[in-house]
C-alpha cells in the first residue's frame, strides 16, 4: 500500500506539481488549499508526511504547524515548508513551530521526492 502524503498550498498550480512528483515516486496524496482546509482533512487519516506552504488565506503554514503538532497522532509526523521564503527568521519561526525541514521555491522534484523518502518511513 502507497504511503500518503498531504500537500498545503493555496497555489492549484503549485500543488498540481507537487502532486505529480510525489504520485510518480509512488505515493497517494490528500491536498488541502489552506491550513485550515488541512486540519479538516486530518481527520482519522493516516500520513506519512505534510508538505505545506508558509503564506496561505485563513490560516499560513506556521499557524497549520502549530495545530498539527498539537494534535496527538501527528507529533512526530515529518512537515516540511516548501515556500518562496528563504530569510533565516523565517525558517526559525518554521522550526520553533515544529517544522521538520524548508525547501526554497522553485525546486527540483527530486529535491522533493528525496527529502519525502528520507523522513516519510
Amino acid at each position: 500500500m502507497a504511503k500518503t502524503i498531504m500537500i498545503v498550498d493555496d497555489s492549484a498550480s503549485m500543488r498540481q506539481l507537487v502532486s505529480f512528483a510525489l504520485k510518480d515516486a509512488g505515493y497517494d496524496v490528500i491536498d488541502a488549499i489552506n491550513g485550515k482546509d488541512a486540519l479538516s482533512k486530518l481527520n482519522g487519516v493516516k500520513i506519512e508526511a505534510v508538505i505545506t506552504d508558509l503564506n496561505m488565506p485563513e490560516m499560513d503554514g506556521i499557524e497549520f504547524i502549530k495545530n498539527v503538532r498539537s494534535t496527538s497522532g501527528f507529533r512526530f509526523t515529518p512537515i516540511f515548508m516548501l515556500t518562496t521564503e528563504s530569510q533565516e527568521s523565517k525558517k526559525q519561526e518554521g522550526k520553533q513551530a515544529g517544522a521538520s525541514g524548508w525547501i526554497v521555491k522553485p525546486f527540483k522534484p527530486e529535491q522533493l521526492t528525496d527529502l519525502v523518502k528520507k523522513f516519510a518511513k
